[in-house]
């Protein structure tokens, strides 16, 4: 037996988790790239250790994708982007959150919840990422070559060069005249 259980964030309550994540924002400045890093992939391991719920396992996917647009070489973010996702993941590198982790069953659901939030300022990037990830595969198995050696192609950076372009006309084009600005629009 399954339940669905749905909740909708007020205003009121995004503008609270946007509060509580530009404290950690402020926190994490001290933070280098890979400790922040790190503190997402520890968070990922716990999560994995834990009877965390699905809901919850599916949203530390989604952390993991954040992760490897910083990391992947041959996605080669702009420093600009970079740093909105980077940004993004500074929650995850307070060692105190709203939930504390510990508790069984619900400690990593404020987690789950901002990695919600983030992940819907980021949809443009993180759609982008993930077509440049199966476009890379793709063409590496069609040409019958290892997708990681092929980081500096010139059709691998064609294509890169195009989602890239398309991520910051979409992004751009969210928070135009007639669009609602997010309280996490300043990632």
């Amino acid at each position: 037996m399954s339940l669905h259980i749905s909740f909708e964030l007020s205003q009121s309550d995004l503008e609270h988790f946007c509060d509580v994540m530009l404290r950690a924002r402020e926190n994490a400045k001290g933070y280098s790239q890979q400790q922040v890093i790190d503190r997402a992939e520890k968070l990922m391991r716990q999560v994995n250790q834990s009877d965390a719920t699905d809901f919850i396992r599916d949203r530390m996917y989604q952390l993991e994708t954040l992760i490897g647009m910083v990391v992947d070489k041959g996605w080669n973010m702009m420093e600009d982007d970079r740093e909105r996702v980077l940004a993004a993941m500074s929650y995850f590198s307070e060692p105190e959150d709203l939930i504390p982790d510990d508790i069984p069953g619900l400690g990593f659901l404020d987690d789950a919840i901002m990695i919600e939030i983030v992940c819907k300022e980021l949809e443009h990037e993180i759609q982008a990422y993930r077509e440049f990830v199966v476009f890379r595969a793709t063409e590496a198995s069609r040409r019958g070559e290892d997708a990681l050696t092929l980081q500096r192609s010139d059709w691998l950076d064609e294509r890169r060069q195009q989602l890239h372009s398309r991520m910051r006309r979409r992004r751009k084009g969210r928070t135009g005249a007639n669009k609602t600005k997010s309280p996490f629009s300043l990632l």
